[in-house]
């Protein structure tokens, strides 16, 4: 008998049908919630699977646990629990919000490239100004994407089969299919046969200088902390913007309010950031080139994220009950990259 302790709202359609699997014993957290709390010792020494936003701060009750699910993209989470030293396979959320953040991205490129900002201060302050800047058109333009993972798929996807977007790549270990990835149908590039050129760290020079935009798309953790500097934003065309819908601390702050007050890039979109929430004193509010957005690219409260997640997880449960490999699987390597 499997126990699944589930501290994640519930999607009753798929907890049902959860209910009559034989050999699965369904526990729900009370209350569930996404803050840091410690769970009742005696339901975690029993607990074989975990599926949740943040685990239990009694973490080390879980003594039968086996694989932990999280209901995020976001992983760090995970990075201080000693996963791999216990054998406990992980699985994140990777593809729920990706449709959301890609037409997040697509938007923020649009009204970065158009000046919405100053249009609608225009409007606010009934001037009529037609100025060229108001009338420029993406199509033909580069887009960078710095990793290339569900998100960044789904973002080239739109960009070159709607938008006539040239996509430019730049990993690790170059592109490659994504079968174990979760992904809605039709979203994507699983097979990573859209870009127009790829690049990797050798070439981030070479990378960076080529683009329009620059997407940011890989995972927090010590090997990205800080990754985009005075060098990366030095690099970009003056003319290019910066997109960050993955992780605030990618960036270094300093940097970034320096390139985008002396003129280094073009501006900016950001909806992750360097402090939750960003004071409202923050000089990034005020830039005019800059769109803030908080946090809500792709987010919990989506009428899609429920039935997105539990779709995952009943997946990754069917997986496991058979031995199969699980969708989303995070590597040793990903799991102690603290």
């Amino acid at each position: 008998m499997k126990q699944i302790l589930i501290d994640v709202p519930l999607h009753p359609p798929v907890v049902d049908r959860l209910q009559t699997i034989n050999g699965v014993r369904v526990v729900v957290a009370d209350p569930i919630t996404d803050e840091p709390r410690p769970l009742p010792a005696h339901i975690l020494r029993e607990t074989n699977i975990l599926f949740c936003s943040v685990p239990p701060t009694n973490f080390n009750d879980l003594i039968a646990l086996e694989w932990i699910q999280v209901c995020s993209s976001g992983f760090e989470q995970l990075l201080d629990l000693g996963l791999p030293a216990r054998n406990v396979r992980a699985t994140n959320a990777q593809g729920v919000f990706d449709i959301p953040i890609s037409e997040w991205c697509v938007s923020m490129m649009i009204n970065l490239a158009r000046d919405l900002r100053a249009m609608i201060r225009n409007q606010e302050g009934g001037i009529w100004d037609r100025d060229a800047r108001f009338q420029r058109e993406i199509s033909g333009m580069t887009v960078g994407f710095w990793g290339y993972g569900g998100l960044a798929r789904e973002t080239a996807r739109i960009c070159k089969e709607a938008l006539n977007l040239k996509i430019h790549v730049l990993t690790r270990r170059g592109v490659k299919s994504r079968s174990d990835s979760y992904r809605v149908p039709g979203s994507g590039d699983p097979e990573g046969t859209l870009p127009d050129a790829n690049y990797t760290m050798d070439q981030k020079k070479e990378f960076l200088s080529g683009l329009d935009f620059l997407v940011l798309a890989v995972p927090l953790d010590s090997t990205t902390r800080g990754m985009v500097g005075e060098p990366e934003l030095r690099a970009l065309p003056s003319k290019a913007f910066l997109l960050n819908p993955a992780r605030g601390p990618l960036i270094q702050e300093q940097a970034l309010l320096q390139a985008i007050k002396e003129g280094w890039i073009a501006g900016a979109a950001l909806d992750t950031h360097f402090q939750y929430p960003m004071p409202p004193d923050h000089p990034l509010w005020r830039l005019p080139n800059v769109i803030m957005t908080p946090h809500i690219s792709g987010s919990s409260l989506s009428p899609c994220f429920l039935p997105r997640v539990w779709d995952i997880f009943s997946q990754n449960l069917n997986r496991f009950l058979q031995g199969k490999p699980l969708l989303n699987e995070l590597t040793r390597q990903q799991l102690t990259a603290c």
